[in-house]
């Protein structure tokens, strides 16, 4: 039986890294495969035996005393804990393999050289950007930012790209500057999956060796999604509610489209997407935080999904969830969204930033017959059944794991 060891710095369902962390070990575990976890203590977490290795819980959110917030800074530079206890751990389960997700500034790369130190071979899953920018997203206040590019990390520091504070932002430069210096990624990863060939095309373009990347995009099981073909009367944003996912720019289309708008979510643009839509008086609805079979009733209502990205999305599941239930999706030409919606088939793309680009594109749906809608979301549901299938993620996993000899 091969043992798998998944290490994430959550273990509960608090974001999509977190989902394909998961269940990717829950897959593996189908195939017959043996689990183990490493991961970081933290109330919300799923219960398992592997805690008692987990490191002690940092939530940069708390109140902590000055003592207590060095001692968490020097974590997110290099984790002696976090080298400890996954050493404790690899002596009770030697791993044959170990797949990461996300890591940085809890678990931090100083488990890298840990597991190459043990022998186990190093699977990263490649969530964000941060293995280029170490602001994850490649984004400032105006717009795309790629300053990092040419390897003077200081850029971090000195605009504040971290919570537009000094202080974590210049943490998480040391800490990037470090692991450059000790070339820990590049050094220790022996595969990182990426789930968008645009993600893997820019960590290139960054200076990363071609032969290091696996294209593996995500995937839905389209049995679990009953598909609600027939058009309804409104378009729909499920998300974050943050500068990067576009949302002023969906407003004010919408409000030009003269179209009806729902939108589901909170984040830290809430109040400020709230005072627009009071300046713009469209016709939308906000509906907060929505999860479960309340948002799958919305998808499932909804004429098209709208997803008006304005960063380097990555291969957003929503647009395969959205597919799942039948229903076409607008996007933004932006990131990874582009290789997921075949313009004019399954959905429509549109400039990023673009308002009137948008705008067209929602009132030329909204005009658009029903049955003509529908036969864009059928081409949807066909294309995760086709494509975005759990047996291609399954093939293509497993092909990757024996290349690094072990035997599937």
């Amino acid at each position: 039986m091969i043992k798998l060891l998944s290490i994430n710095n959550y273990h509960y369902r608090r974001g999509g890294s977190d989902v394909v962390y998961l269940d990717h070990a829950d897959l593996m575990g189908e195939l017959g495969w043996e689990n183990a976890f490493f991961s970081m203590n933290h109330p919300k977490n799923i219960e398992t035996k592997w805690s008692k290795y987990f490191i002690d819980e940092i939530e940069f959110g708390h109140s902590y005393s000055v003592i207590d917030k060095l001692k968490m800074a020097s974590k997110v530079i290099y984790s002696f804990e976090a080298q400890k206890k996954l050493n404790t751990l690899l002596n009770d389960y030697p791993a044959d393999v170990a797949h990461l997700h996300c890591i940085y500034h809890h678990l931090s790369p100083s488990i890298l050289p840990t597991l190459a130190k043990a022998g186990v071979p190093i699977v990263m899953t490649a969530h964000d950007l941060k293995i280029a920018c170490p602001a994850y997203k490649m984004l400032n206040d105006n717009g795309i930012c790629e300053q990092c590019k040419g390897g003077n990390l200081l850029n971090v520091a000195t605009n504040r790209c971290i919570r537009g504070s000094l202080a974590p932002s210049a943490i998480v430069a040391m800490e990037s500057l470090l692991h450059q210096k000790l070339n820990t990624y590049k050094k220790y990863l022996s595969k990182i999956v990426v789930p968008s060939r645009f993600f893997m095309e820019k960590f290139i373009e960054w200076g990363w060796p071609r032969d290091k990347f696996v294209y593996i995009p995500n995937y839905i099981d389209a049995s679990r999604f009953t598909p609600t073909y027939e058009p309804g009367n409104y378009f729909l944003f499920f998300g974050r509610l943050a500068q990067e996912k576009g949302v002023a720019t969906l407003l004010r289309a919408a409000k030009q489209a003269g179209i009806k708008l729902k939108i589901a979510g909170t984040g830290p643009e809430e109040e400020a997407m709230h005072a627009l839509q009071a300046e713009l008086q469209g016709d939308v609805e906000f509906l907060g935080y929505q999860s479960g079979a309340a948002l799958h009733a919305l998808i499932a209502g909804a004429r098209a999904i709208v997803l008006p990205s304005e960063w380097y999305e990555n291969a957003p599941m929503s647009i395969l969830e959205s597919y799942g239930f039948g229903k076409p999706v607008i996007g933004a030409n932006i990131g990874g969204i582009p290789e997921m919606i075949e313009d004019g088939l399954t959905g429509w793309q549109f400039e990023s930033r673009n308002v009137e680009d948008l705008a067209a594109v929602l009132s030329r749906v909204n005009a658009m017959p029903d049955a003509e809608v529908a036969k864009h979301g059928r081409a949807g549901r066909a294309l995760v059944e086709e494509r975005f299938n759990r047996a291609g993620y399954v093939n293509s996993t497993l092909k990757m794991y024996a290349d690094l000899g072990l035997k599937t």
